[in-house]
């Protein structure tokens, strides 16, 4: 997979044909992957199983993944067709404000 990654540029000089450094989360966290980055002269930066980050983001997480499920209803959003971003981000909101509407119809049926 490391070899399918494109010509990087940006900085001065001939393109890299590999990233410096790999990010990747706890599921690549095998001493063979690491070994495999370091040979092919990439620096592994890969989160380490069992060790707390600290942050709190699996906190909040669910709301995210709540939020992409809800808006997944919605073929045009979970499959892109328009390729125009302004007419995405259009038929974006128009989810989002069909979402609080039915949100906001299901609690008023419950106060009644």
């Amino acid at each position: 997979m490391l070899d399918a990654i494109p010509r990087i540029g940006g900085l001065r000089g001939r393109p890299r044909n590999r990233p410096r450094r790999l990010f990747a989360d706890r599921g690549y966290d095998f001493d063979k992957y690491r070994r495999l980055l370091w040979k092919r002269g990439v620096k592994p930066l890969i989160a380490r199983r069992g060790v707390a980050h600290g942050s709190g983001l699996g906190k909040t997480r669910w709301v995210v993944e709540r939020t992409f499920a809800w808006l997944h209803q919605f073929k045009r959003l979970r499959i892109r067709y328009e390729r125009r971003a302004d007419l995405h981000h259009g038929l974006l909101q128009l989810a989002c404000c069909i979402i609080c509407l039915r949100r906001l119809q299901a609690s008023s049926q419950k106060d009644q």
